[in-house]
């Protein structure tokens, strides 16, 4: 098979490379860039975690030809920091209100939000949600990963009070029981149903180990 030459602008410096065809933007940043800040999980375009910016816009990078990338400018993970290594302030914000734990899917969030928060600075509850829709965590439950976004909002504003942002006060609405299914998606649309349905299965399994 042929290779491709691609040029990306990536994180503001021109990078280049001789790829397949069918080489997937995220194997591409991953193995052919050495960029291993974005994480690969479903490879199917369903957890969001491979999210990164298309000339500014999220994508799935597992769902993206790297050949179809070419001349367009990438923003990863590693490329929101500022130019001195300082945390943007929705990296500052996530480890403030300790939106990650493991950290696998926190590359795609950080990569989502600031798209989120540069087209609404200060976005509603439901907005918020909704903007999170398309990335899954499997561990916190959400509540503080929108936290972090209206902490993250917050520092964008210059209103920084010196600590993590007390929204939302009540427990963070779900498409399912957080407490029964542990993986529902953020927001309440027929797509975090999907997902709830998806990563429920461990529920599933918990009750029938508990009912033999």
């Amino acid at each position: 098979m042929t290779n491709i030459a691609v040029t990306l602008t990536v994180n503001g410096v021109v990078r280049r490379a001789e790829v397949p065809g069918r080489r997937l933007l995220s194997d591409c940043l991953r193995h052919d860039l050495g960029l291993t800040g974005t994480h690969v999980g479903c490879e199917h375009g369903v957890c969001g975690c491979c999210t990164v910016l298309l000339d500014g816009e999220p994508v799935r990078s597992c769902l993206t030809l790297a050949a179809t990338a070419d001349g367009h400018e990438i923003t990863t993970v590693e490329g929101l920091a500022g130019p001195d290594g300082e945390p943007s302030p929705v990296q500052r914000a996530f480890a403030e209100c300790h939106g990650l734990q493991c950290g696998f899917c926190t590359p795609g969030f950080l990569c989502t939000v600031t798209a989120l928060l540069r087209d609404n600075p200060a976005p509603s509850e439901e907005e918020v949600l909704e903007g999170l829709s398309g990335n899954l965590c499997r561990c916190t439950g959400y509540q503080n990963i929108v936290r972090s976004v209206r902490r993250a909002a917050e520092l964008i504003a210059g209103e920084d009070d010196g600590g993590p942002a007390g929204w939302p006060s009540g427990p963070v609405r779900t498409s399912g029981d957080a407490e029964d299914t542990g993986h529902a998606g953020p927001a309440g649309d027929a797509e975090g149903a999907g997902r709830a349905g998806i990563a429920g299965g461990a529920t599933g399994e918990r009750a029938g180990a508990e009912g033999a």
